[in-house]
C-alpha cells in the first residue's frame, strides 16, 4: 500500500531489488523528518529520490546490497534489511525533538513453485539451457550449530572446537541438482589469492585438511538432501600471526542429481582408520586422485 501517515513505510519486493517508500511524517505527528536522516541497511544507503509534493523519500536497493542478509528456510529465501532514522541536531545543535527509529524490512521469495495443476513431464530441460534462461541458482555457505539444525549466531571459535559448515543451493524450477564444494581456502584478508593461505578443500572436492595427522575434518555422510553438503573443519589459526579473524572462501558448483559422481564432481574425505579416501556418494575410485594430486579441475 502507498506510504501515508497511517502507514509511513511501504515496501515493494521486486524480482531483484527492494523499493522502500517512506512518508516523512514518520511518527504520524505532522512533523516531517529530514530526508538526510533516513538510511537503508547496515551500509547506510541513501535515498535515490524525494518527492516534495507527496512528502516521501524513496530507496531502491538490490536484494544483496546495503548490507542485507539472506536467511534460507525449507520453503523460502528471506532477505532482511532495515530502515534507520537517526535525527541530527538542528538549530542550536544541542537538542533533537524526535527519537531514533529502526524499521525491520523483509522480502520473502518461495524456493519452490508449481508450473501446473496437471502432471507435466518436461522434455526440454537440459540443465545448461534452463540455467541460461532462468538464472535462479542461489548458493549459500553458512556456519551451523553442532546439531546442524540452525545457523550459528556467533562466528567466534576456540582452538579445539570444530567449524560446522553447510553449503546449499536453491535451484528454483531447475532439474534436480547435486551440490559440490570444489575448493575452499582460508586467508587473513577477503582476497582469496592473498598470502598466507591454507587449502581446506582442493582438487575438485578433496577435503585435504583431513589428511593432516592432527585433524578430524570430514564431509558429513549421508547428505540431508542433494542440494546440501555439510563438512566439519577443526578450528585453527595461522602460525606466527596474532590476528583472530580468518576468511574462508569456497567455490561451489552443481551437477544434475542423476549424474553419477566422478573425479570432477565428488566430495571425498580421508578416513584415518582405513588410510583411504572415501566419497560421500559414488564409488571409491573417484577419490584416488586426492592422494596422487592429479584430479581434473573445473570442467
Amino acid at each position: 500500500q502507498a506510504a501515508a501517515p497511517l502507514h509511513p513505510v511501504a515496501v515493494q519486493c521486486q524480482e531483484a531489488q527492494v523499493v522502500v517508500t517512506v512518508h516523512r511524517d514518520l511518527f504520524g505527528t505532522g512533523r516531517l523528518v529530514r530526508a538526510a536522516d533516513l538510511t537503508l541497511g547496515s551500509a547506510a544507503c541513501l535515498p535515490v529520490a524525494q518527492s516534495t509534493a507527496e512528502s516521501t523519500v524513496t530507496f531502491v536497493a538490490g536484494l544483496h546490497e546495503c548490507g542485507s542478509t539472506l536467511q534460507m528456510t525449507p520453503d523460502s529465501l528471506i532477505y532482511k534489511t532495515s530502515l534507520s532514522y537517526k535525527p541530527t541536531p538542528s538549530g542550536n545543535l544541542v537538542i533533537v525533538r524526535t527519537n531514533t527509529a529502526v524499521v525491520p524490512i523483509e522480502c520473502h521469495y518461495p524456493r519452490k513453485s508449481n508450473v501446473s495443476s496437471k502432471a507435466l513431464q518436461p522434455t526440454w530441460a537440459p540443465f545448461h539451457s534452463t540455467l541460461s534462461v532462468e538464472e535462479k541458482l542461489m548458493f549459500s555457505l553458512r556456519l551451523m550449530n553442532d546439531d546442524w539444525n540452525t545457523e550459528r549466531l556467533s562466528n567466534g571459535f576456540q582452538l579445539g572446537e570444530s567449524l560446522h559448515i553447510q553449503a546449499d543451493v536453491a535451484s528454483g524450477g531447475h532439474v534436480s541438482l547435486r551440490l559440490f564444494v570444489d575448493d575452499c581456502v582460508a586467508t587473513l584478508s577477503p582476497d582469496r589469492n592473498s598470502s598466507p593461505q591454507y587449502a581446506l578443500v582442493d582438487l575438485s572436492g578433496c577435503l585435504v585438511d583431513g589428511r593432516s595427522d592432527d585433524t578430524t575434518s570430514t564431509f558429513i555422510s549421508p547428505r540431508p538432501r542433494q542440494e546440501t553438503l555439510q563438512f566439519m573443519v577443526d578450528a585453527f589459526k595461522f602460525a606466527g600471526d596474532d590476528r583472530n579473524l580468518i576468511y574462508i572462501t569456497c567455490h561451489l558448483k552443481v551437477s544434475p542429481a542423476d549424474q553419477a559422481p566422478d573425479p570432477l564432481n565428488k566430495a571425498c574425505s580421508f578416513n584415518k582408520a582405513s588410510s583411504l579416501w572415501a566419497p560421500v556418494e559414488g564409488t571409491g575410485d573417484i577419490c584416488s586422485c586426492c592422494e596422487t594430486g592429479n584430479c581434473p579441475l573445473y570442467g
